[in-house]
């Protein structure tokens, strides 16, 4: 069938059967399908959307675009989770260990900072020689050996996502539902797990502002794994405020061993028993969440996951003792402090603000820089919680000066009120 004719079905909102969506994507990839063909299949599926069947379609050719990684040689179900990416999210360094140390076996894609949001790569890698380039072979034997690998998706794998992504970066069509469970799922499909544990956030520091946005996405994330033959269950969390206190790389993983030690902050605690009870139940390792939870409870408690977090480091060339020294991991040149110019109760956070501030001290690549990894902001006070006058809000830190600017930037991220309720991280579960 012409191209023209894959482009006309979908304006005039007609079904694409499962050969067109083949041949248009694939064609593509090849250079066979003009860049302004695919831009107008992606503005008509933007406004009239996909079907279920259609959204399988595109996800399982994008998935199959190349290399997918053979995780038969590891015996039980292999489980991975997926973040909608939010400001100071390190959950899955957490949540990677913790689950290998009941036994499920965690073979995990992760990705680089995007925009306002960290990635789990560049804060795994501020750990002095921590490997997160591993070929397949290398991802295979140590998640046989040690139960988790945690490793940077190389190109080859759904490279058809990656080039209609860009495309759609371009033409205002990354909002769509079906566009993103495709581009979400094609990479976790090509992984080779048998399971997903889906973060959809949402709020200011999150890609979908409205909960009934990000519902609608993890709803639609559920069904087209499970189309795909794969266990699938979605958690709603809150990105109205940083999770956690730390944004940044070293320093968030300093938070994340915290946690891991059976303390760290209230919210980053219990998203990641959350989401670690999910992938413990698909994993088959108990019986239902609740029992999920309260395992995962257990093995923060005895040191259990604690220890599997240095087997992982170690594993991939990491310093270890990191996790007993954490002033081991990079340190900034500059550390200063914003303080509350009125008392009162912090009522409001501008978290994607913050996010965009702690890049611009570098936390993440802005233009052609480097990553500093000792970069970020340590938030001090939460939505909810009594401020003085005076008092410290937040620390930034960087290797670069940091101007009187950037302060009052980071101070006008707080509004102080007189009052306010403490938001809660969980907002449901779908699956």
């Amino acid at each position: 069938m012409l191209v023209y004719e894959i482009i006309r079905k979908k304006l005039d909102g007609e079904k694409n059967s499962a050969e067109e969506i083949r041949q248009l994507v694939m064609g593509f990839v090849r250079g066979e399908v003009a860049p302004e063909q695919m831009a107008a299949w992606l503005a008509a599926v933007y406004i009239r959307g996909l079907s279920d069947e259609e959204t399988w379609w595109l996800t399982e050719t994008m998935a199959k675009s190349g290399r997918t990684i053979d995780l038969s040689p590891i015996e039980g179900i292999k489980v991975d989770k997926h973040s909608t990416g939010g400001v100071g999210d390190k959950v899955s360094i957490v949540v990677v260990p913790l689950v290998a140390a009941a036994g499920v076996p965690v073979a995990k894609l992760t990705g680089r900072a995007l925009g306002h949001t960290g990635g789990t790569a560049d804060k795994l890698e501020s750990i002095p020689g921590m490997r997160l380039n591993l070929s397949e072979e290398e991802f295979v034997a140590q998640v046989k050996r040690i139960g988790c690998a945690i490793a940077v998706a190389t190109e080859d794998i759904a490279p058809a996502d990656k080039k209609i992504y860009a495309l759609r970066d371009k033409t205002a069509t990354i909002a769509s539902i079906p566009l993103i469970v495709s581009s979400i799922l094609s990479k976790k499909l090509a992984g080779g797990a048998d399971a997903f544990v889906f973060d959809v956030k949402f709020g200011d520091g999150a890609f979908m502002r409205r909960l009934e946005d990000a519902k609608a996405l993890a709803e639609a994330l559920v069904r087209i794994a499970k189309l795909a033959g794969k266990k699938a269950v979605a958690v709603l969390s809150s990105m109205e405020q940083p999770l956690g206190c730390a944004i940044g790389n070293a320093i968030e993983v300093a938070e994340a061993i915290d946690v891991l030690k059976g303390s760290g902050p209230d919210d980053v605690r219990e998203l990641c028993l959350a989401v670690a009870a999910q992938m413990l139940w698909l994993g088959g390792a108990v019986t239902n969440p609740e029992e999920g939870r309260s395992k995962a409870m257990e093995l923060l408690q005895n040191g259990a996951a604690l220890e599997k977090f240095r087997q992982l480091i170690s594993a991939q060339g990491g310093d270890a003792s990191i996790v007993e020294d954490p002033t081991k991991l990079p340190q900034p040149s500059y550390r200063v402090e914003v303080r509350a110019e009125q008392s009162g109760v912090i009522a409001k956070i501008a978290t994607r603000k913050l996010g965009l501030i702690s890049g611009q001290l570098g936390a993440t690549r802005m233009g052609a820089e480097q990553i500093d990894p000792s970069a970020g902001i340590i938030v001090m006070k939460k939505v909810g919680e009594n401020v003085e006058s005076g008092e410290t809000l937040a620390i930034l830190q960087s290797n670069k000066q940091i101007g009187n600017e950037v302060l009052e930037e980071v101070r006008n991220c707080f509004a102080i009120g007189s009052s306010a309720e403490r938001l809660p991280i969980l907002a449901g579960f779908v699956g």
